[in-house]
């Protein structure tokens, strides 16, 4: 009994000490709102941005690729990509 719990207890650690991978999207942007650091993709995603991330060349209508991490329920973009 206590094997398997040596067991378990060591495939939870495992679990929940892997890194976060980051996931990729793209598309148009729909809105940008830059007092709340979000845009909405026209698939409705929305996107929060990390203090480091700027927001100059993000604008309606633009093409992004974004790559982000869920946080806290949040997709929250650590690097994105415009393009006209």
């Amino acid at each position: 009994m206590l094997k398997k719990l040596a067991v378990v207890a060591a495939l939870i650690l495992a679990f929940t000490a892997m890194p976060v991978w980051a996931e990729e999207i793209s598309g148009k942007i729909q809105k940008v709102d830059p007092n709340e650091r979000t845009i909405v993709l026209e698939d409705g995603t929305q996107l929060w941005l990390l203090e480091g991330v700027s927001t100059d060349a993000l604008q309606e209508g633009a093409t992004v690729k974004a790559s982000y991490e869920e946080r806290d329920g949040k997709k929250v973009v650590t690097e994105i990509q415009v393009s006209q």
